[in-house]
Parts: structure tokens; sequence; C-alpha cells
């Protein structure tokens, strides 16, 4: 299992379909996942620090899970089918719930904890990026930084 990070989100043309961004922190390998756009929006606003007057939906969970006393430790994807990827939230007590990676990564941007892939979902969909493409992820990082959250709002 490789701890991942997120690189960050954008939307796709000309399908207008966001895609969140992952890579291996000791590794090079990338891992891209089609997410909805509403997730998008959540994992950007976090990403760009931005805390909304009321609590969007990740925010509630991550309330809700410390006001009933647990402890999210960790994000998994752990799987890939038939081009979905799946997720689990690890909480104290060895607790593991079901969930999407878009959710789940919102979630362990908001609590601070590790996101991890397992080798097989890596080795199915992993991307290595040659050198001469790291330019490219440049390009990424700086499209990335240009965005706002807007941005998102009636992609399907």
């Amino acid at each position: 299992m490789s701890e991942m990070r997120v690189v960050g989100v954008r939307v796709e043309l000309p399908a207008n379909q966001p895609i969140l961004l992952l890579r291996e922190t000791n590794g090079d390998r990338y891992l891209p996942i089609w997410i909805g756009s509403v997730e998008a929006t959540a994992i950007a606003l976090e990403q760009q620090g931005v805390k909304p007057a009321r609590p969007l939906t990740h925010d509630l969970l991550k309330d809700v899970v410390g006001a009933l006393g647990r402890r999210l430790e960790q994000v998994r994807i752990t799987d890939l089918q038939e081009g979905t990827f799946y997720a689990e939230l690890i909480f104290d007590g060895g607790v593991k719930v079901s969930a999407r990676p878009s959710d789940s990564v919102a979630l362990a941007l908001r609590v601070g904890v590790p996101i991890h892939a397992e080798e097989s979902v890596l080795a199915e969909a992993g991307l290595v990026i040659p050198d001469e493409q790291e330019d490219e992820v440049e390009k990424f990082r700086e499209f990335l930084d240009s965005i706002s959250p807007e941005d998102f709002r009636g992609a399907r």
C-alpha cells in the first residue's frame, strides 16, 4: 500500500468531467480518478483554505464523527472494478466504512489523515509520467492555482 498526496482537481475538457489527481508520496506514480463536480468543489475549497459560512457535507461529516467520539485514522483506495474506484474510511478501533474515493479524499483533507492506495489499484490505474512530461504536471499545478470553486459549477 502506498501513501498518496492530493495534487489537485481539474476539469477535463470537452466533457467537463472533474479529475482528482493523486501522487505517491514516496514514488513516481500518479492516480487519476474521475469524480463529481460537488466533490471536486469540496476538495478545491479545502485545498484553497476557503471556509464556508456554514458547514458543507464533508465538514458536517467531520463534525459528526468528532461529536460521536470517533477518530478517522486514514483513507484507503482499495479497489478498481469496471472503471469504478472503491475506498474505505478507517476509523479508530478498526472500524471500516465503504465510501467513494472523492468523498473519502474530501474528508481526509479536512481531518488531516493520510490517504493510501492498494498496490493492485496503482498497478492497474497508476501512471508514471516520464521526465519530459513533468512540465505537464507543473502546468497542471499552475492551472489548479488559477481556478476557483465556481469553475466546477454546472459540470456534469
